[in-house]
Formats: structure tokens, C-alpha cells, sequence
């Protein structure tokens, strides 16, 4: 998987100070992608991993940006494409939860987490995604959903009202890039071992998944990777679970 076109290609990854996002940025490096990676404050969180990158014989810089905040968005990534040009990829990984029953959810609970996950998706893409289509070499998007998009949990209707919603945007918006030769594709992970999982019932859920484990960031990792490389190019506007059986 790893393409040698991809030497000169960039991806952004937002979210990639730890997690999924981290995971996704060491698999795009690996598979021969440059990493632009991104995260919400304090951008020197992110010079291990950079460092990592290029001490493997990649590259990779540092973005700092909250993805809820439309305008800090728009200029964080309309400077970065002026200063090195257009990205041939994105992942769509940044998000939040704040659980809670609904029917003691506050509003700003609600607006919290719709506005991080889903906004953000208008937020990154949006700016963008012109400067993609104008490089005319096609382009990967690969948006970060979750089980939780796909059935709903107890305790996170915000979240899974978000995450649904990513479902249909993405959906929605692979159609309009198909054309171009730019691929949109939904991940929706299942129980993985990050920060998110932190107060969950663990062993309560286990007894939900057929593999009897948590998922590890590097498998869902390796999903992004092949759908961001060349042999993934027929693949779009699809949603594919890492989740252990769960669904």
C-alpha cells in the first residue's frame, strides 16, 4: 500500500494529538503520505508525533485550530493551503462527546457536541475542498462516524444525532465529488481503546461484541490508510464499521 505517487501527496488529520487521529497520521506516514496534523490548541502536543514521522522519512507539520469555531477554521487551513498548496486528502477525525440522558441534557450540552462534530464537518471541508478539485489529481475523504451513528446509544443522543447526521453528509457529498475523482468514505468505529472510552461500562459492552475485546486505534488506523491509497479508488460513498461484530 504504498503508493510512490503519494510521496508528494498531503493529508490533513484533525484530531491527531492522540487517538484515532494519532493512529491515522503514523498509517498515512507509513503508506507514504505527508501528514498535515491538526489539533484544537496548543500545537506542540503535536511535535512527537511529528517527530516520529520524520524520523521514519516523512513529513509533517503542525495546525492549531477549534473545528467548532467556523472562522479560526477557515483561516487556519486557508493559510496553511496558501503557504503549501492544496491538500490531496482529508480526515475528518476531531470530535467530542458529552454524555448524558436526554432528558436531563442541557442545551448547551446538545450545541457542544452538534456543533464540534457536525459543524466541523462543514468547517474543515468546506475551505478546502475548491483548492482539491482545481489540483485535478483527485483527492481522498475520509470522515470519522461512529457505531453510535449507526444504531444510537444510551446516554449520547447528541453524539449520535451528530454522528448520523456525518453519515448523510458524507453520503450526500460523495456524489457531488465522485466526477472528480475525489472518494468519500464513512468510518464508523466501534468500542476503541482511547480517552473516549475512559468511563464506559466496560465489561458491559464487551458482552455486546462477538470478538470479546476493545478495538485498538491501528485497526481502525489501517482502514483509513487503504482508503486513502490509490488501490481504493473505486471505493466511495460508503460506511464501513470496525467494531468487533458488534453490528
Amino acid at each position: 500500500m504504498n503508493d510512490r505517487a503519494a510521496q508528494r501527496r498531503w493529508i490533513l488529520v484533525t484530531g491527531a494529538s492522540r487517538g484515532i487521529g494519532r493512529a491515522a497520521a503514523l498509517a498515512l506516514a507509513q503508506a507514504g503520505f505527508n501528514v498535515a496534523a491538526h489539533c484544537r490548541a496548543q500545537p506542540e502536543r503535536l511535535a512527537p508525533l511529528c517527530a516520529e514521522i520524520e524520523a521514519a522519512g516523512g513529513s509533517a507539520r503542525m495546525l492549531a485550530f477549534d473545528i467548532a469555531d467556523r472562522a479560526a477554521c477557515a483561516a487556519g487551513i486557508e493559510a496553511d493551503i496558501a503557504a503549501h498548496g492544496a491538500y490531496y486528502g482529508v480526515v475528518c477525525n476531531a470530535g467530542l462527546n458529552q454524555d448524558g440522558v436526554f432528558a436531563g441534557m442541557s442545551g448547551a450540552s446538545w450545541d457542544k457536541v452538534v456543533h464540534a462534530n457536525l459543524d466541523g464537518f462543514y468547517n474543515v471541508l468546506h475551505p478546502l475542498l475548491m483548492p482539491m478539485v482545481r489540483l485535478r489529481k483527485g483527492g481522498r475523504i475520509v470522515v470519522l462516524s461512529s457505531v453510535a451513528g449507526l444504531i444510537g446509544n444510551r446516554g449520547q443522543v447528541n453524539y449520535s444525532a451528530a454522528k448520523a447526521g456525518l453519515i448523510g453528509a458524507a453520503k450526500a457529498l460523495a456524489l457531488e465529488m465522485a466526477s472528480r475523482n475525489i472518494t468519500v468514505n464513512c468510518v464508523t468505529p466501534g468500542l476503541i481503546e482511547t480517552d473516549m472510552i475512559e468511563q464506559a461500562p466496560r465489561e458491559e459492552l464487551l458482552k455486546a461484541i462477538p470478538a470479546g475485546r476493545v478495538g485498538q486505534p491501528q485497526e481502525v488506523a489501517a482502514l483509513i490508510a487503504f482508503l486513502c491509497s490509490d488501490t481504493a479508488a473505486y471505493i466511495t460513498r460508503q460506511v464501513i464499521s470496525v467494531n468487533g461484530g458488534l453490528i
